[in-house]
């Protein structure tokens, strides 16, 4: 069967003294406007513009103003981000899924708006079923988008899951072929999404995998008045609630901190004072750079080691951490062993 069209390919791009960050480079000048970049988590098709917010606020959050919802960025400024998107077009879903198996078979025989509308209320499905914890199937999913749009469901899916994993970080795994059953868990591993208890709040590791992702792209730091730029020209201001981040100085310097994803110090020596973001503890220990970059060269279309610079780095984290938890190991089998000596020693010795 044909595979659904492809809009859209993304690469990292580098020169030979330093790496910069991903960049999109267009393929097709006829693709939609309607889906996620990826790594710029700006979906225009349901999330970058109070219009096209009914679905998720008021399926999800109701008590949550729409016209809270910061405005979408110009594609001047998008494209000067680290991490863009241009107004055209986007990656398609490689992997599972309905999207692989069936091309758009009409493309007029919808406004595209009208898809985009049918993504969106994919979308917010698919966040209800995270927050259930429960699974999904793809006869759940078509009877979401109606019978009229079942044509289009592997454009559809494609787009609604690709949005899923770059704006909230939650990825949409195939679990059983036989009836295109699917689970919904945080993409690269990392445990906590930032939901609240009241139902009311959204999955944030989309917006706390950008972040790490620049860290390691910029050489382990970045300087907060850097974050700060990049996430203005997504539409994500400090001191301005974001409808899905909430405010963005709150998450980033106290929240993630707190939960031990970001270390948030000063510059040394810096007068007057400057601060930097750093990974904390707990991404080093749930997820890696290599991770990382596997990750980004795949949703990129390239390998992980066409990029050698980030790869060397990836791969001299890969070791350390190896070579940590085998003198881990061997401390603790040291010590019980130290244990057992001592034990024996008084069982068989006593005073």
């Amino acid at each position: 069967m044909p595979r659904a069209p492809k809009r859209r390919r993304y690469m990292l791009e580098e020169d030979h003294q330093a790496q910069s960050v991903p960049t999109a480079e267009e393929e097709d000048d006829s693709s939609s406007s309607s889906t996620c970049s990826s790594l710029s988590f700006s979906c225009s098709l349901s999330l970058s513009s109070p219009e096209g917010l009914f679905t998720l606020s008021d399926t999800l959050s109701p008590s949550q103003s729409l016209s809270s919802a910061s405005p979408s960025p110009s594609p001047t400024a998008v494209v000067s981000t680290p991490l863009s998107q241009s107004d055209n077009g986007s990656s398609s879903q490689k992997e599972e899924g309905p999207s692989t198996s069936q091309a758009l078979p009409d493309a007029e025989s919808f406004p595209r708006n009208a898809i985009n509308d049918k993504v969106g209320d994919l979308i917010a499905f698919l966040l209800l079923k995270y927050r259930t914890k429960e699974m999904v199937t793809e006869t759940e999913m078509l009877n979401i988008i109606t019978e009229d749009y079942k044509d289009h469901f592997p454009v559809i899916f494609s787009e609604a899951s690709e949005c899923m994993q770059l704006v909230f970080g939650i990825d949409v795994k195939e679990v059983d072929p036989s009836d295109h059953s699917y689970v919904l868990v945080t993409t690269l591993g990392l445990t906590y999404d930032g939901m609240l208890s009241d139902g009311q709040s959204m999955p944030k590791n989309g917006l706390l995998i950008f972040i790490l992702s620049i860290i390691f792209m910029k050489g382990d730091s970045v300087p907060e008045e850097e974050v700060w730029e990049v996430l203005s020209a997504m539409g994500v201001y400090v001191g301005r609630e974001h409808f899905v981040y909430g405010e963005p100085r709150e998450l980033l310097t106290k929240v993630w901190v707190q939960e031990g994803y970001l270390e948030y110090r000063q510059v040394p020596n810096s007068d007057p004072a400057c601060y930097e973001f750093l990974w904390g503890p707990r991404a080093h220990a749930e997820t890696s750079k290599m991770s990382f970059l596997e990750f980004l060269a795949k949703i990129n279309g390239s390998d992980p080691r066409s990029f050698p610079l980030w790869y060397e780095e990836a791969l001299r984290d890969q070791e350390e951490t190896d070579q940590s938890r085998i003198a881990t190991t061997d401390n603790t089998t040291s010590m019980a062993s130290a244990s057992s000596s001592a034990m024996s020693s008084s069982l068989f010795n006593p005073e």
